[in-house]
């Protein structure tokens, strides 16, 4: 997860001397002279900011929220890390609802500590901002509850970071959803953004998508069927901000299938990877669009824990340029969790894409839905909140090099003793496993994966839990979460300042 990122003025102004005397000293064209050399370093980020949605469209829901920041990136305690409860708005921008008063919700006392709040029925938007300590990794997860009616079951979402521009297929118009796009904002002026929806057609007439404000420190949710009068069962969702920034993420409630966050998937990219199939799940249906001007060719994979296998009928799909594509995959694991891989069938021919999974478990009228969006790989370490002893599951894939990873589950927030344990993938395979129960704890716990040695490293984590009959279960992707960013250095032998 990338994070937003604020460097004091004294530091960029340090920066700026340094690159300003440099240049000033470096050695003349053909001269003898050493010349500048450049680098980047990886530093701790100071400052994050995050975005929690609010729940919208059920009257039967819990939302629980759990903040956490792994130990060990920052020396010393200094900084804070905590939740402010914002305000919901309709599209014209008045303030519809919500508490609005700035009163924190779930602040960290110290990293390596989770903390979770619970809050309302209707959860008012969150925004978030950590800085010092607590911002390299700060992770929080919310989870909703639905007892009955449209989205019953399990819905979560690793909640975002913002920004202008944000592509999630997967979303639907037909009449037994509804999808909501939550688009917050987390500053004090407002943002103006745009909602575009593509389908299998192209480009769908929605004009009441232009111009949405979004209030500062506000959350709107768009209806999307009020957007449109087609009904469509795979959309793909464009937004865009004109001026701001915001936060992006579909509410999806089936009436009889329930229903989850859709989350945007990862930045297009000509290949993609997405982790964490169940292995009982009784429908996997792809849903991908190619955001350039040429078409994709791709083809399909899926990484198992023996190895990478074509799915039977689907070896390969096309994509063409504006148009939303959906595969249904049926049962595809066939009782071995694995993840999908999807690459260019000529790599001469790439064009980027974006994609994501509807996963179904259930049948008979006990059915639950979750998504899988593309995701990035996990980098150098990312995190998830909110698990729970029996009820996480956590998939790691590895595609063209074998991979090790640490994986440590933090203390409950109930207390405990944290516990690792180190995991290899082997190329083309997805590994499902229970990650290590903290010793002692009580309380959910986070879990972190950190690449040791090998080639990427592709994550996401399950969360199941008892609801009567159904399955009710969540899936969160695990990119990088952003707690160092790249700086660069200059250096020079300054010599020359002797003659």
């Amino acid at each position: 997860m990338n994070r937003t990122t604020y460097w004091p003025a004294g530091v960029v102004a340090a920066f700026a001397a340094v690159f300003a005397i440099a240049t000033v000293l470096a050695p003349a064209p053909g001269s003898d002279q050493p010349k500048v050399s450049t680098t980047a370093a990886r530093k701790p980020v100071q400052r994050s900011t995050l975005v929690c949605p609010g729940v919208t469209g059920s009257d039967y829901a819990a939302t629980t929220y759990t903040a956490y920041t792994p130990p060990g990136t920052v020396s010393g305690s200094g900084g804070t890390a905590q939740l402010q409860v914002g305000q919901t708005a309709d599209g014209a921008g008045n303030t519809t609802s919500g508490a609005g008063d700035g009163k924190p919700v779930a602040p960290l006392a110290a990293p390596g500590k989770p903390v979770t709040a619970d809050a309302a029925k209707t959860a008012s938007p969150l925004i978030g901002t950590a800085d010092g300590a607590f911002a390299p990794g700060w992770t929080v997860q919310e989870t909703t509850t639905v007892q009955a009616g449209a989205g019953h079951g399990l819905l979560g979402t690793s909640c975002g970071t913002p920004g202008a521009d944000f592509w999630i297929p997967g979303a639907s118009t037909a009449s037994s959803r509804q999808d909501y796009v939550q688009l917050t904002n987390p500053d004090s002026t407002a943002a103006v953004a745009d909602i575009e929806l593509y389908d299998a057609n192209g480009a769908v007439n929605a004009p009441g998508g232009e111009g949405i404000t979004v209030p500062g420190d506000s959350s709107v949710p768009v209806l999307l069927s009020t957007l449109t009068g087609e009904n469509s069962s795979d959309l793909t969702v464009h937004v865009e901000a004109r001026t701001g920034r915001v936060g992006a993420a579909v509410q999806a409630m089936d009436s009889s299938a329930g229903g989850d966050w859709l989350d945007p998937s990862a930045t297009p990219a000509t290949s993609a990877v997405l982790p964490g199939i169940p292995a009982d799940a009784s429908d996997v249906r792809l849903v991908a669009y190619a955001t350039g001007s040429d078409d994709a060719n791709l083809k399909v994979q899926l990484l198992t824990p023996t190895g990478a296998i074509t799915p039977a009928g689907h070896e390969t799909l096309d994509l063409k340029s504006g148009m939303t594509t959906a595969v249904d995959l049926g049962a595809l694991t066939k009782g071995q969790a694995g993840s999908l891989r999807l690459t260019p069938t000529d790599p001469s021919q790439a064009a980027p894409f974006v994609a994501a999974l509807k996963v179904v478990r259930g049948r008979n009228g006990n059915d639950e839905t979750a998504f899988i969006p593309a995701t990035a790989a996990v980098g150098q370490r990312a995190t998830v909140a909110d698990n729970r002893s029996g009820g996480t599951t956590l998939s790691l894939a590895a595609t063209d090099a074998a991979a090790t990873v640490r994986i440590t589950s933090s203390a409950g927030s109930g207390g405990g003793t944290p516990a690792t344990k180190t995991v290899t993938i082997q190329p083309g395979t997805t590994v499902s496993l229970t990650p290590p129960a903290p010793q002692g704890g009580k309380g959910t716990f986070a879990v972190t994966v950190e690449p040791l040695s090998g080639g990427p490293v592709y994550a996401s984590r399950e969360l199941a839990v008892a609801q009567d009959s159904l399955p009710a279960f969540t899936i969160q992707t695990m990119p990088d979460d952003g707690g160092t960013v790249a700086v660069p250095t200059a250096g020079q032998d300054l010599t020359i300042l002797q003659r």
